[in-house]
């Protein structure tokens, strides 16, 4: 079944090495957020998340609160 767009959230980000990936799955798979993907090779170093719970702002908080810059990707 095909995630409903009002529940795919992206993210600007500075994630962009392969220590940084890994860091942010141990988070990811900690918090329980299954369905993400990062794209490293964007400029903008996107991060994808499918989730119909998740908000903008807990997402940021959470990256943020990791290291990393996380802004919503307009």
């Amino acid at each position: 079944m095909e995630p409903d767009f009002k529940d795919i959230l992206l993210f600007k980000t500075n994630i962009q090495t392969a220590d940084d990936k890994n860091l942010i799955a141990k988070v990811m798979e900690k918090h329980k957020i299954k369905q993400w993907t990062i794209d490293q090779q964007d400029v903008d170093c996107v991060l994808r998340i499918v989730s119909p719970a998740l908000k903008l702002e807990e997402v940021i908080h959470l990256v943020s609160k990791n290291g990393y810059q996380c802004e919503e990707l307009i």
